[in-house]
């Protein structure tokens, strides 16, 4: 018996207003990879992510985690799941009246019952890794964006999770940071082995971190496969696509 993905979208359809945005995606996310999943803006990138951690909630369809549709899972694996899921949001979502050290540290306050010790030693081990060390004080509008980018990480890692879902990562970011912001998640999602899924504009660069690529286009998955086969696809939206992506990282 072939063992289900570890997250599946079947069929998938979300509506706001009268405006579809999902028109009925399919898409399947392997454990412990780095899927990416690119598209025009506001073809519903960010929209899919949501659904993944339950802030949207799909109209028709259904969303699989390990073959149980998410909406049916009993209210404890769908909080274990929750919990073992990280969220990186496009602006990093730091909250300026917190310090980075409190920034960090937030999801453990507020999903486990952690000592004072056991706290510190987690959010100082990423702030470590991360090579973030001796800013605990410091608020995030003191520090530059791609510093910024290195405490959202940091957050998004000090719960261990399983699952983490990256909402435009590279924002906001020139060139050199934004390959600097790629590096440092491929480098991070080999050393702890977490599943990614992450919403990119970044053509054709991002083809260096992906393992596996869906491209969205009117609202249903038109390609999945690797970046090799995305750039060699006779497929003309797909052509289109990449070769408009391609002059505007040029001009």
């Amino acid at each position: 018996m072939t063992t289900p993905p570890f997250i599946q979208f079947k069929d998938l359809k979300k509506k706001f207003g009268d405006l579809e945005v999902l028109k009925g995606v399919n898409l399947s996310i392997t454990k412990g990879q780095v899927t990416v999943v690119i598209g025009k803006s506001g073809t519903g990138k960010s929209v899919l992510l949501k659904h993944i951690v339950g802030l949207i909630h799909q109209d028709f369809g259904q969303l699989l985690i390990q073959g149980e549709p998410l909406d049916r899972l009993s209210k404890e694996k769908a909080r274990q799941f929750k919990k073992k899921t990280s969220y990186m949001f496009q602006d990093n979502a730091l909250f300026d009246f917190l310090t980075v050290y409190e920034n960090i540290a937030l999801p453990l306050v507020e999903t486990s019952k952690i000592s004072d010790a056991a706290l510190q030693q987690k959010v100082h081990a990423r702030m470590k890794q991360l090579g973030i060390e001796g800013i605990d004080n410091k608020y995030p509008s003191e520090l530059s964006g791609g510093m910024r980018k290195r405490v959202a990480l940091a957050r998004a890692l000090v719960t261990d999770p399983e699952v983490i879902l990256f909402d435009e990562p590279t924002t906001g970011l020139d060139p050199v940071r934004k390959k600097n912001v790629h590096t440092m998640i491929k480098e991070y999602q080999k050393k702890f082995g977490f599943t990614a899924v992450i919403v990119s504009h970044d053509i054709p660069q991002i083809f260096d971190l992906a393992q596996h690529i869906a491209l969205l286009d009117e609202g249903i998955i038109l390609f999945e496969g690797s970046g090799q086969e995305l750039l060699h696809s006779d497929i003309p939206e797909i052509q289109a696509f990449i070769q408009g992506k391609e002059s505007m990282a040029h001009g």
